[in-house]
């Protein structure tokens, strides 16, 4: 009977014991998650002043921050795995669903294409392509703007690069005048960068920044508000899925390039080199403006965005190349084209 007791007793003791440590580790859990969330605030406080964002009303905030804290996790996530050649961070994008942002930032819609037979012959077919090229070096590439329509951006900045390489003048051009002016098929919704070139050709050139500049909505074309700063004879396509074509042109000048940036990977790409995952969905437009090998030996394109010194690499990303696909990473070989002087 005593050792029933004891037993007894022994149970209880040990089932008070579990349940005091259960509780002790059900509040420190709840007071980790606590301050996991508080530390998340205050770097949302912080995000929202570096990047000047003021919310309607306490609703919207919290809404915000519960978007803002999603993508947080996301990139932390990301970046313990530790299995990639780049990192993610917070940028202005991150209190941004994907739905809103593909709808804010990626402006490019893809659109048929002459055949390559009824084009003029690729006209650095047998350019010789040195090992590395970066074209800021040289002078060709303006300092990062920041934009909603990427198409625009992405001519401009070609065609800014071919001036500089003609004329020895680095000339930052007008993307409100291609936005205003180019045609009702182009807009800050959706637009491409070939129509971009046909109108610089057919208007006899382009104007500045300064004399035209940028106010991030479609406007009236002003064609007396600019006189004509940079100007091209035509543009040709690059060769479709050959980064072999692709590596040729940007050997010469700088490329616009057509890619699918609707992946969370792309939109909070920190640095490194860009290896995927991502899809062959063309929605974004680019400029290549060089290439080279990481130091571990990982071949990569140089490309300029549009969204701003606090994305990536300072507004660039180096992405991946010679991948085993002909379509390039990210689909960045299907649609790329040129300005021609």
């Amino acid at each position: 009977m005593a050792s029933s007791t004891a037993a007894t007793r022994f149970l209880l003791l040990f089932f008070l014991l579990w349940a005091a440590s259960a509780t002790t580790s059900a509040a420190r859990t709840a007071r980790n998650s606590t301050s996991a969330e508080e530390s998340v605030r205050r770097m949302h406080e912080q995000w929202m002043a570096q990047h000047g964002r003021v919310y309607k009303d306490a609703a919207e905030k919290e809404r915000r921050f519960r978007i803002f804290k999603a993508n947080v996790e996301y990139i932390e996530s990301a970046n313990r795995a530790g299995n990639r050649s780049y990192t993610l961070g917070p940028n202005r994008f991150t209190d941004l669903t994907n739905e809103e942002f593909r709808a804010l930032y990626l402006g490019f819609r893809p659109t048929p294409r002459p055949d390559a037979a009824a084009q003029s012959p690729f006209r650095y077919a047998d350019s010789s392509t040195p090992d590395s090229m970066d074209w800021r070096s040289q002078g060709a590439v303006t300092p990062i703007k920041d934009q909603g329509c990427c198409w625009a951006f992405s001519a401009v900045a070609a065609t800014e690069g071919i001036t500089m390489i003609r004329t020895g003048q680095l000339i930052s051009l007008s993307e409100q005048e291609l936005l205003d002016c180019t045609g009702s098929s182009s807009s800050c919704d959706g637009g491409t960068m070939d129509a971009a070139f046909q109108f610089i050709v057919s208007n006899g050139g382009l104007g500045t920044e300064a004399t035209y500049p940028y106010q991030a909505m479609q406007g009236t074309c002003n064609a007396a508000q600019s006189s004509a700063a940079a100007t091209i004879s035509g543009h040709q396509d690059v060769p479709a899925n050959s980064e072999s074509a692709l590596l040729s042109v940007v050997a010469n000048q700088p490329v616009s390039v057509a890619i699918d940036g609707d992946d969370m990977n792309f939109k909070q790409y920190q640095g490194g080199v860009f290896t995927g995952p991502c899809g062959t969905d063309l929605n974004h437009a680019v400029t290549a403006v060089g290439y080279g090998t990481a130091d571990d030996g990982t071949k990569y394109w140089l490309i300029k965005n549009s969204w701003g010194t606090a994305w990536g690499e300072g507004g660039y990303m180096r992405i991946q190349r010679d991948v085993d696909s002909s379509q390039g990473m990210c689909g960045l070989a299907m649609q790329a084209s040129y300005p021609t002087a």
